[in-house]
């Protein structure tokens, strides 16, 4: 298992010294004291409606939204990242589950076709601050979407950046999500285009950037992923998990991507959450076991298939 102490972390200047403390917490909260994030999303209902959560071969539990807080409560996470409205509902029920709160979402439904994407900032973060102590529960963190390349991309980049300051004001760790996408976007999985995402992310002042795994046709994707990892700096990359993927392809994927490309962790929501409870548990422990853990592939099969 890899590991940092208090004193390895690089304390971003712009939160406070009264706040640093606070930082340092959630910080080693959501990496489980590795510097790597295994972060459950679980933001779909708003981004995907219900095209993840009800159809063949998907179970009918994961139709209720009280299916992901079930996991997030059994499995191992380093943080379960939803909107707060959710939140607001079972976070009752789950109040030892880590919390990262989807400050922005939109649904699926306006095609770039149609329009440029812009998902617009649904809280402040004064706000989320006002729930967390009222609340009591462990917000450690929030997140937001920037679709780079959208005519609307200055907007998300000026809300993206005053989310930020403010987060780390109240010692909140800061994930955004960056997506190349739009009229304007050739290729939403180049790996030059990624890498200027996770550089985007990293001029923004983001703790970590989450994109998806490049592709490029005659190359290794841990290999080109390499750049991308590069071009962050200090800001940490952690790859999308992606549509529903044969689990031992995944797992080897993965822990391609932390040890090959250098990525350090991952965000996964449909791979965890189209299965049966049991099943999605085991999923969420054999990720956490190479993402937290640094167990190999085949030790992570073994927590999967439960032997």
């Amino acid at each position: 298992m890899v590991s940092i102490r208090e004193e390895d972390i690089k304390i971003p200047l712009d939160v406070p010294l009264a706040a640093r403390e606070t930082y340092i917490r959630n910080y080693m909260e959501i990496t489980r004291e590795t510097g790597r994030m295994m972060l459950f999303a679980g933001d779909q209902k708003v981004e995907h409606l219900n095209d993840d959560f009800f159809g063949e071969d998907i179970p009918e539990d994961d139709n209720d939204p009280e299916h992901l807080f079930r996991i997030a409560s059994k499995g191992k996470i380093g943080v379960f990242a939803t909107q707060l409205g959710l939140i607001a509902r079972y976070g009752m029920d789950y109040a030892d589950v880590p919390y990262l709160v989807k400050i922005n979402s939109k649904t699926n439904l306006v095609k770039t076709k149609q329009m440029d994407p812009f998902s617009n900032q649904l809280y402040d973060i004064e706000q989320i601050v006002e729930f967390r102590e009222n609340s009591g529960l462990k917000i450690l963190g929030i997140g937001y979407t920037i679709y780079l390349g959208s005519e609307f991309e200055a907007d998300m980049l000026n809300q993206a950046a005053q989310l930020i300051y403010n987060a780390h004001k109240h010692g909140l760790i800061t994930v955004l999500w960056i997506y190349p996408r739009g009229a304007a976007v050739a290729d939403e999985k180049d790996p030059h285009l990624i890498a200027g995402a996770t550089g985007v992310g990293a001029t923004l002042n983001a703790d970590f950037v989450k994109v998806n795994y490049p592709k490029k046709e005659g190359e290794k994707s841990e290999e080109v992923f390499k750049e991308a990892v590069l071009a962050a700096g200090r800001t940490k990359v952690v790859c999308a998990g992606g549509s529903s993927d044969d689990s031992a392809k995944f797992l080897e994927k993965l822990h391609k991507q932390i040890h090959i490309s250098g990525a350090q962790g991952n965000a996964t929501g449909r791979n965890v959450h189209q299965k049966s409870l049991d099943e999605a548990v085991r999923m969420c422990n054999a990720i956490y076991a190479i993402t937290i853990d640094d167990a190999s592939v085949d030790e992570a099969l073994k927590i999967y298939d439960n032997k």
